[in-house]
């Protein structure tokens, strides 16, 4: 693992043979879910793999997020991506001051070695940058992807961004102040 390194990925790097060896794969069994204002753990199963159509459509994600000025890292270990994270470029919330960290994902093989932590870390770096306050995350309201959030800082948003809210229900409405 000492072979690790950071890119920031350009237009021509994002494709589908970029995401060839990447496992999007989870097993959750438990979600956190807001009931009654408050936040509680719920038993809820499932499995979580992307296959070729997802993608398909994160590739055109990607693509449209440096296309609109955001930021795309990705992580490599002999020429194999091991982990990727955006940034989108369009401010928001009342104040303006919300960026968002539009995905961060670490091929299952991988996770748990601070890979996600970095990348995380350099997405707060550009964003600070680029003169955000905040950055804002819809995050996948699985038990473990909440724990690792929280446990870099994060904390629920004060400012919810509804058309995240609308595309993605389930997910939990974090932010972390840079």
């Amino acid at each position: 693992m000492n072979n690790i390194k950071y890119y920031v990925l350009t237009q021509k790097d994002i494709n589908l043979e970029l995401f060839s060896n990447f496992d999007r794969y989870q097993e959750v069994t438990k979600c956190w879910r807001k009931e009654n204002n408050k936040w509680v753990v719920k038993d809820i199963l499932f499995t979580e793999q992307w296959d070729h159509d997802n993608y398909k459509s994160l590739v055109k994600e990607l693509k449209n997020t440096i296309n609109t000025g955001g930021t795309v890292f990705g992580v490599f270990e002999n020429n194999i991506l091991l982990g990727f994270a955006s940034l989108e470029n369009e401010f928001f919330g009342s104040k303006k001051e919300y960026l968002q960290l539009s995905a961060l994902h670490i091929s299952n093989e991988y996770r748990g070695r601070g890979i996600g932590k970095k990348l995380f870390e350099l997405i707060c770096k550009k964003a600070n940058e680029m003169g955000a306050k905040k950055l804002y995350i819809s995050a996948h309201s699985s038990k473990e992807t909440i724990a690792f959030y929280k446990t870099i800082g994060c904390k629920e948003a004060v400012e919810y961004n509804k058309e995240l809210v609308y595309k993605e229900p389930y997910d939990c409405q974090l932010e972390y102040l840079l």
